[in-house]
């Protein structure tokens, strides 16, 4: 049964934790010349996130990383730059798109490594493969909302009794990402019906989903659309906070799973230690920590390992519709439509 493939989107301007994992080359950490190997990691995964990811790493295995963090667009940006000269071993990605943006410059991955997961979750020819998911959802305002209130389906959420209440984030790649499948599963037209509504609603506009969750928190608002993770979060911070996430209906465009992912640079020149560092991500201990420790709760993506604490299962996310798609292919178009909009001009 086909499901909604993970985004592959790209942002519009361009174009886990302790313990042994098995590992695709050799078990000498040392590189050609016999010093301990040393991995240059462009990373679009915010520090915060996943340096203990890394330093885990480093103490198991015995290979050094020297980390380059910044926006995953910003480092595709500068992967396509370089080219064959660029220092980067590996691009660990938040979006799986730009990903997909540097495919020609990535090495196919182990065969044993891209069984680990889902087809749905990895590059059909092999290059980059998720490593953890996350869902969107509507955020809201647990004072001002009951969950029966809300629609089940995104459409619902142009309805005009929600005129002032919804927060978007429509500058924010994942936002763009949600647009992109909506466009190609309902078409061009009623995906612009639906954003126009939204706009004459008097949705408020925000740069990131996290203020769209403070803002529902505070009262500002009453619901938001935003990745699920947003909420822990928030309760991190402001544990009493009255936010909830309502989830909609599997398959739904609003509802869809997007993915972080890796790849290996062709022009590594320690692909052995670059392999061993995947195979860290996609370990038992490497997939856990998205869920247990990560500051951004996250879905683990390899078959059996616990999602998220008190989230509904991964498997019972997905829907069965059919949008198999490159969807970075289509991230220009969708950003047309948003500026038409007046959403993103």
């Amino acid at each position: 049964m086909a499901r909604f493939l993970p985004i592959i989107t790209t942002a519009m301007s361009v174009l886990a934790v302790l313990g042994t994992a098995a590992c695709g080359g050799d078990d000498d950490p040392t590189g050609d010349n016999g010093s301990p190997s040393t991995l240059t990691i462009y990373s679009g995964r915010e520090e915060e996130i996943v340096a203990p990811l890394f330093k885990a790493f480093e103490e198991e295995s015995g290979v050094k990383l020297q980390v380059r963090y910044g926006g995953s667009s910003e480092l595709a940006s500068q992967i396509l730059e370089e080219g064959d000269n660029s220092p980067a071993d590996v691009f660990f990605s938040q979006d799986a798109g730009t990903l997909g943006a540097v495919a020609d410059q990535l090495a196919p991955l182990s065969q044993t490594q891209l069984e680990k997961i889902p087809a749905a979750f990895r590059a059909g020819d092999g290059k980059w493969i998720g490593t953890s998911g996350r869902v969107r959802v509507v955020a809201y305002n647990t004072n001002a909302l009951k969950e029966s209130d809300l629609p089940k389906e995104i459409l619902g959420y142009a309805d005009p009794r929600f005129k002032g209440r919804l927060g978007i984030a429509p500058t924010n790649g994942s936002f763009q990402a949600f647009v992109t499948v909506m466009r190609l599963e309902y078409g061009a037209d009623r995906t612009e019906r639906f954003l126009t509504a939204v706009k004459d609603n008097d949705a408020k506009t925000y740069e990131k989903n996290s203020a769209i969750v403070e803002a529902i928190a505070s009262g500002e608002i009453d619901l938001g659309l935003v990745n699920h993770y947003y909420l822990a979060l928030l309760k991190a911070e402001q544990p009493d906070a009255p936010v909830a996430n309502h989830f909609l209906t599997p398959g739904d465009p609003g509802a869809f799973v997007n993915v972080a992912g890796v790849g290996i640079l062709g022009s590594s020149d320690d692909a052995d230690a670059a392999s061993k560092f995947v195979d860290y991500l996609l370990s038992d201990e490497g997939q856990r920590y998205y869920a247990t420790t990560a500051e951004e709760t996250e879905y683990p993506l390899v078959a059996g390992i616990p999602g998220p604490e008190g989230l509904p299962a991964l498997d019972d996310l997905l829907g069965d519709k059919v949008t198999v798609v490159d969807l970075g292919a289509e991230a220009a178009a969708t950003l047309e439509l948003l500026n038409e909009v007046g959403l993103t001009s």
